[in-house]
């Protein structure tokens, strides 16, 4: 009984440590934002469109550090003559290196269009 005891305290200890020092998720997703802030990546959008929420979602409070371009007059801050110059047809639409990629998309896919690390 001692022994199932130990075995499970260990295996518990592992995987407390490990989150440790895998590192802070949210730094992480921080970096990631500003990269791709710094590297010129904007990311059009409405909001009231669902899958824009996603998106910004998916960043959490990281999304403030997001180059985010409002493309509905209603919308606060909003600029639609910045999305009629970027040719934005749909939402979300993020323009990396001049390329469009409409949709959501995997903040994964994000870094390593941009060349951000995540």
């Amino acid at each position: 009984m001692r022994m199932k005891a130990f075995l499970f305290l260990s295996i518990a200890i592992v995987v407390v440590s490990a989150g440790c020092i895998s590192g802070n998720s949210a730094e992480k997703t921080d970096n990631l934002a500003k990269c791709l802030t710094e590297k010129g990546v904007k990311m059009y959008g409405a909001y009231w469109c669902p899958h824009c929420q996603n998106q910004k979602k998916a960043f959490g409070d990281s999304f403030q550090y997001v180059d985010y371009v409002e493309c509905d007059a209603n919308g606060p801050n909003g600029n639609p003559p910045a999305c009629e110059l970027a040719g934005i047809k749909g939402y979300p639409t993020w323009i990396i290196k001049g390329v469009q990629y409409s949709g959501e998309q995997d903040l994964g896919t994000l870094a390593k269009i941009a060349g951000c690390a995540y």
